[in-house]
């Protein structure tokens, strides 16, 4: 079965699904310029807000432009300087996405060092060099999300499996299809064991819809339905953009995963009233960003539910690339909180229906659903600290909270840990400077892993 894809690429075109039409409409609006990217990012068609398909429309949209050679320049410098440019531009559509920064980095960068390696005399031929260099960064930018989503959620699925424990009691002949069968973890040869089916919750979008496929949290359910060890999925609505409804719902049916759709308020009645009988083993969420000490933003509500989690016993996972993990940002206390428009929490917009009941997508609507004189309060993400998360799941692998309390992501990125955390620490001691301070965008290096 072809999965759900947000973003269609092809050398010189690129296509963005217009989620905001979802889940009635397919629609995919044609971006080939930088400001009908930068439209698309803002104006929320591209839903998750700091998603890694947010970098990957504007790295790719960017590609297309030089791929028509829109750029016009005539010097290899002219052109490093226009790439430059529309990349500055691009980051303002979504400042806080520090997937949307890494990638700009990374393409500043590369663009930088086909310029200087390029030594032909040929302006002509040196400006083309500049551009396929940058084109090739973006489209592996592409490809290499692909990957690292389907390690999440191979990753992410064993790390669940194995909190799960053997049971001992023979098994009701008429719930077989809610136990599996294999080897205990971390076993060779071993017979096998029965094991009870699990139930996770997850929040906001963060399946193909999100990213280049698969996805991150969502992209662990899917692991999970697909490795037959998934019992049930429940999805919030998440407001007040509705991302869960819309869009985690849609891909859940899409992929005919067992699967329920709840309220923002009603996590913790689920908890209290279904943790036993369905087995809910984890709330499974996405990340915006990661803080080094392992405080995490992502949509709010988050927190919320990693409260709740820890209250009823149920493991909180966060599943984010590598890329997503801000090592120069020292706590979540650091992480810029952007507020949206009063707007999304007053008023709604939907395709009709009619008195039959049938969903007439021709026609929409928007509607208040509260007094438009009142005031609104409307972050779009919350930090949940450390101390509420169990594990972090990446790319290369889960990153566990430790007895003392503490993440350690030392090991899963040495180079950028040296780089930026101990290479930064010297730099300090160096100046005689020992308190903590906060590093500006400009100044941060970040680096995408397996380019």
């Amino acid at each position: 079965m072809v999965g759900l894809q947000a973003i269609k690429y092809e050398k010189g075109k690129l296509q963005v699904l217009d989620q905001l039409k979802l889940p009635h409409e397919f629609v995919y609006d044609d971006v080939s310029t930088c400001e009908e990217a930068f439209d698309c990012i803002k104006a929320m068609r591209m839903m998750k807000p700091g998603a890694p398909a947010i970098a990957i429309v504007a790295a790719l949209a960017l590609a297309v432009e030089l791929e028509h050679k829109k750029d016009a320049t005539e010097q290899k410098l002219e052109t490093v300087k226009y790439i430059n440019s529309r990349l500055d531009y691009l980051m303002g559509s979504r400042p806080t996405a520090v997937d949307l920064s890494n990638a700009i980095k990374l393409l500043k960068k590369k663009t930088q060092e086909a310029a200087a390696s390029s030594t032909t005399p040929d302006q002509t031929l040196a400006c083309s060099h500049v551009r396929q260099a940058y084109i090739e960064v973006a489209e592996k930018i592409l490809e290499d999300d692909h990957a690292t989503n389907l390690a999440i959620g191979r990753y992410g699925a064993e790390y669940l499996r194995w909190q799960q424990m053997p049971i001992l009691t023979p098994v009701n002949e008429d719930d077989e299809l809610r136990y599996f069968t294999t080897s205990p973890p971390g076993t060779q040869g071993a017979p096998d064991r029965t094991y009870r089916k699990l139930s996770v919750l997850t929040h906001c979008n963060t399946g193909s819809l999100a990213t280049s496929g698969h996805g991150t949290a969502l992209g662990i359910i899917r692991s999970l339905h697909r490795m037959n060890y998934l019992e049930h999925a429940y999805c919030t609505e998440t407001r007040p953009y509705n991302q869960g409804s819309r869009l985690t719902a849609f891909e859940l049916v899409y992929e005919n995963i067992p699967s329920t759709l709840i309220t923002d308020s009603m996590a913790g009645a689920l908890f209290a009233r279904k943790k036993e009988e369905m087995n809910i083993s984890a709330v499974i969420v996405g990340a915006d960003r990661v803080a080094r000490n392992g405080d995490t933003a992502n949509k709010i509500g988050t927190y919320t539910l990693a409260v709740l989690a820890r209250a009823h016993g149920i493991k909180f996972v966060v599943a984010a690339p590598t890329t997503s993990i801000d090592l120069e940002t020292e706590s979540g206390a650091s992480i810029k909180i952007e507020d949206r428009a009063k707007s999304e929490l007053t008023q709604i917009s939907g395709a009709v229906v009619d008195k039959d009941g049938k969903v007439d997508v021709n026609h929409t609507a928007r509607v208040a659903i509260a007094d438009q004189r009142i005031d609104v309060w409307n972050p779009s993400f919350d930090v949940t600290p450390h101390s509420l998360i169990d594990a972090i799941i990446t790319e290369k692998g889960e990153v566990v909270r430790s007895s003392k309390g503490t993440f350690d992501f030392k090991g899963i990125m040495p180079e950028r840990w040296a780089a930026q955390v101990d290479g930064g620490e010297e730099s300090k001691e160096a100046n005689g400077d020992i308190v903590p301070t906060s590093v500006s965008e400009e100044s941060t290096q970040f680096q995408m892993e397996h380019i």
